[in-house]
């Protein structure tokens, strides 16, 4: 017989682990500067939809990762290092775009405002991936998901308390993304420039980091072997 007050309590234990740390990674906070960056001259209409898109997108990329990861990958012959550097390559390529050249880029934005290139094919990529759930992303969800318990009872509670904070993780995006423009405004052009420039130079570092221990996943065993 199932006991719901233990159910409840690891569903709740296992959403107190995921949700952290899947905050950690996406870092939707910092996020939603580097979209309103991306966005800046679209249609409020436009910017709206291409938020909430992304927040369901991300919901995917996060329940396939953590379900279904580790099989996709062994599918394709594609190790979670090679994943790590590639997309600590884009991210840090993306990042570095947004540091590198701001007047220049401020005054293509202007001359672009009333022809903004950006559409609902931003919405995956690269807004979704490997802007919001990237390689760092991905990975954490595949970690999680090799952890799942065998036993059945535990297994519905643990993969309860993933959903909801999968689930979570999109509602913060979305929430993040939406109301990006609204602080914009309020912290004015100045202040907002500084606070994408700081989410771009955290958005780089995370590439880096993320390339790094791509790395070193592939050169750790090699380096064993020769000790």
């Amino acid at each position: 017989m199932l006991d719901t007050t233990l159910f409840s309590r690891q569903a709740l234990e296992t959403f107190l682990l995921v949700y952290p740390a899947l905050f950690s990674i996406v870092n939707p906070i910092a996020g939603a500067f580097i979209f309103n960056e991306a966005t800046a001259g679209a249609e409020r209409t436009l910017a709206a939809r291409l938020a909430r898109r992304v927040a369901l997108y991300s919901l995917i990329v996060m329940l396939v990762a953590t379900w279904a990861g580790s099989a996709i990958l062994s599918l394709f012959g594609i190790s979670l290092a090679a994943v790590r550097i590639a997309g600590g390559l884009v991210l840090s390529l993306w990042a570095f775009n947004l540091l590198s050249a701001p007047e220049q880029r401020e005054e293509r934005k202007r001359d672009e405002a009333t022809a903004r290139t950006i559409g609902d094919e931003a919405a995956f990529f690269p807004l979704t991936l490997p802007f919001t759930t990237g390689p760092g992303t991905i990975a954490v969800c595949i970690a999680f998901g090799a952890t799942r318990p065998r036993d059945p009872t535990l297994l519905a509670s643990f993969a309860l308390g993933t959903t909801l904070a999968c689930l979570a993780m999109a509602v913060t995006i979305l929430l993040a993304y939406a109301y990006a423009p609204a602080i914009a405004r309020r912290l004015g052009a100045t202040g907002t420039r500084v606070l994408t420039r700081l989410a771009a130079f955290l958005l780089l570092a995370v590439g880096v980091q993320i390339l790094i221990n791509g790395v070193t996943d592939v050169l750790a065993p090699l380096l064993a072997g020769r000790s």
